[in-house]
């Protein structure tokens, strides 16, 4: 595994049908995805279930009930040149498989105008084909996502045009079943209007699979953090300065079966006690970008990273009473690569 040190961000535009949104995305991603993602361990072990039953429960179930990213799936597929199923299995990867590449660390930090934080860790082989997407659709709400290469938008960090904004962690839950896939539910979070509308979607939704998630919303004082499996899902409202990594942490949740990484442990214990320590002066680059634990960092660079992860690029979300404040980061020490990014494109 290499670690790209020259690297920077690039933004994407796209607007139109679905389907014309995920030909986009795919075009965005193809060259990386054939130069790199579908020669990896992990594509081929994914491949490896594109027949289980849970893909073929998840795509009548997408199919059914949420046409609209059926489309932008097929044309996810299209524009990367590669069979449907193949693409379809990618995005229910960790749905089908514990150890999928994908990790993460959120900072949340309550108060009248809350803060939102996050380290998005993927494969640094797909570094250079990701990409800060601003997408409106023809139907849906306009919305800015950071994308990896073969994948739908959803699963990473967002805020949609009415202020919602999302963060998601990876969870590598060894129970998972038939369902949504995960990445198709956060997905759908995208054109919810509110947080409580996002939370009864999740609450209600068939789910695949696992992932913790971070909403805030423009107006509101209100955090909510979800951690949701195949059978249960949770939602407390953070009262206390807190930080989540790749496993379940909720009280009624720590028990569910789950793969926990030294990274994520690691992680973990490290972002608590910062915040512990803290004097209640808060900086929240200052706690993702820490190193203190050079084998097992929050911020990660590593070529020899033991989850094959890297810190891809940061988010910062300060919660207003009528916007949202947001900045993001491409390199450690860097200044914001982008802010405020305009939502209202579709007349563009």
């Amino acid at each position: 595994m290499s670690t790209d040190t020259g690297y920077r961000l690039t933004s994407l535009t796209l607007k139109g049908s679905h389907y014309d949104i995920g030909r986009g995305l795919g075009h965005q991603g193809a060259a990386l995805v054939h130069g790199h993602l579908v020669r990896t361990y992990a594509w081929a072990t994914v491949m490896a279930f594109r027949d289980d039953d849970r893909v073929r429960v998840a795509r009548s179930l997408v199919e059914q009930r949420y046409p609209q990213y059926w489309q932008e799936l097929l044309g996810l597929a299209d524009g990367l040149g590669l069979p449907f199923n193949e693409v379809f299995a990618w995005n229910c990867r960790g749905d089908l498989w514990a150890m999928a590449p994908d990790g993460c660390t959120t900072v949340q930090i309550p108060g009248a105008c809350p803060v939102v934080a996050h380290n998005e860790d993927g494969d640094p082989g797909l570094r250079q084909g990701c990409a800060l997407a601003t997408i409106a659709p023809e139907r849906g709400r306009s919305f800015t996502a950071f994308v990896y290469p073969g994948s739908i938008p959803g699963h990473t960090f967002a805020i949609n045009s009415n202020g919602l904004v999302l963060t998601v962690n990876n969870i590598r839950s060894t129970l998972s079943g038939g369902g949504l896939p995960r990445m198709v539910l956060t997905r759908a979070i995208l054109d919810c209007p509110t947080i409580d509308a996002a939370l009864s979607l999740l609450s209600e939704a068939p789910r695949a699979g696992a992932f913790h998630l971070t909403l805030a919303q423009a107006g509101q004082s209100r955090l909510a953090s979800v951690e949701f499996t195949h059978t249960r899902c949770s939602v407390l409202d953070i009262a206390g300065a807190s930080v989540h990594a790749n496993h379940l942490v909720h009280a009624d949740m720590a028990s569910q079966p789950q793969i926990i990484t030294g990274s994520s442990a690691s992680r973990q214990e490290r972002g608590r006690g910062i915040l512990d320590a803290s004097d209640g002066s808060l900086d929240p680059l200052s706690i993702l970008r820490d190193r203190e634990r050079h084998a097992l960092p929050i911020y990660r660079m590593q070529p020899d990273d033991p989850d094959g992860e890297n810190t891809l690029a940061t988010a910062v979300f300060k919660i207003g009473r009528d916007s949202v404040e947001w900045a993001v980061y491409d390199s450690e020490g860097s200044a914001a690569r982008f802010e405020n990014i305009d939502l209202n494109i579709a007349a563009m």
